[in-house]
């Protein structure tokens, strides 16, 4: 699916205004054009959500990293892992 069909929850839109270097501005341009983005303000946005993504990941990376020792996700662990969501799901 293009990236300018996918629904994102836009209830409150502020306004940015940015000034770009020439270089930048066609970058920009071209990564619209050839990536299915509606307009530049949508590939804008959905590279600021990948860093949101990115950054979040990385808190719950160093998160988990800073915790003590679980079990270990073997082979057992995610079969009984299947075997629970089977038996919510089949409820």
């Amino acid at each position: 699916m293009p990236n300018f069909a996918k629904a994102h929850n836009l209830e409150f839109v502020g306004t940015m205004n940015i000034s770009l270097p020439d270089e930048l501005k066609g970058f920009v341009e071209e990564q619209v054009a050839s990536r299915g983005y509606g307009t530049s303000s949508e590939y804008v946005r959905d590279l600021i959500r990948k860093d949101r993504d990115r950054q979040q990941l990385r808190a719950l990376l160093v998160e988990g990293a800073r915790s003590a020792p679980g079990e270990p996700a073997d082979a057992a662990y995610f079969n009984a892992l299947r075997d629970r969501i089977r038996s919510t799901t089949s409820e």
